[in-house]
């Protein structure tokens, strides 16, 4: 044993993406001594500008949008307690099929090599226990949360590091009530392509596929003001919408797929640390 706190690193594509799917993690851990890291790879310009100005539209500025964006995730850090932030900056891609996506400095353009060997640098220096990410299809096919997943599993490969690696995923279960609720808060559902529907029924894994529920549900108002703190991005107003309480209720547990694990820790877990401590 050493002196040497466990650590989690969390690696993730934009501003906002760390309170999404893992900041009852991260606002947990931190509670419990652990050293959260958050690595964010991009700058998130291809996000909302003030007003809700969207990418291409007049008055969309990139740089102006990143930097507000920094300010953001800064605060969102701040409500979930991380105790070290890293940006690697790279141009925000947009979403799949944007021109952004072959902009120079892209993140998406960027060889992952060379993505990689940048992660590789931080995780020799915080020496990860435990490392979070997304899954091959980065969740939702977002190309920069499918490179953010690319560089961290290239990174582990060129450190001699063996930290328990998990992906961000969610029960299907989940998936089937959030239509419900968001008509239950007022939201319109317009009618579904089906293209769109099969492509949502991808999305997450059947529950007895999850290997680890982490209850976050006392750090659910952490979380949720780390969501706030983004508050230029209008995809955050509906969990917002919820109130507190009942955000905490359906955003409460999180949940991982286990794909790499030097403790032989039994699943179904309920600790990413399970087996460390």
């Amino acid at each position: 044993m050493t002196d040497r706190p466990l650590t989690l690193m969390a690696v993730h594509a934009h501003p906002d993406d760390e309170a999404t799917g893992t900041g009852g993690v991260l606002a947990r851990y931190a509670a419990e001594g652990i050293r959260t890291v958050l690595v964010t790879c991009t700058d998130g310009g291809c996000g909302d500008g003030p007003g809700g100005v969207k990418p291409g539209e007049p008055g969309h500025d990139p740089a102006a949008v990143a930097l507000m964006r920094r300010q953001e995730l800064e605060a969102s850090c701040e409500a979930l307690k991380v105790g070290d932030l890293e940006t690697l900056d790279y141009a925000d891609s947009g979403m799949m099929g944007w021109p952004s996506n072959d902009a120079p400095g892209s993140f998406w353009r960027t060889p992952v090599e060379e993505g990689a060997a940048r992660l590789a640098e931080l995780m020799r220096h915080y020496r990860p226990d435990v490392v979070v990410t997304y899954d091959e299809n980065g969740f939702y096919g977002h190309p920069d949360h499918i490179q953010a997943h690319r560089i961290t599993m290239a990174a582990l490969e060129m450190t001699e590091l063996t930290p328990k690696v998990y992906w961000t995923t969610m029960p299907r279960s989940s998936m089937q009530r959030f239509g419900e609720i968001m008509r239950e808060f007022g939201e319109e559902m317009p009618e579904p392509d089906p293209a769109e529907t099969a492509a949502l029924a991808e999305i997450g894994l059947p529950d007895d596929e999850i290997t680890t529920w982490v209850d976050t549900t006392a750090f659910s108002g952490q979380k949720f003001d780390a969501l706030a703190a983004h508050a230029s991005q209008g995809e955050n107003i509906f969990f917002l919408k919820m109130g507190k309480e009942r955000f905490g209720e359906l955003m409460g547990m999180e949940t991982f797929v286990r794909v790499l694990d030097p403790t032989g820790a039994p699943v179904p877990e309920n600790d990413l640390f399970s087996g460390l401590r």
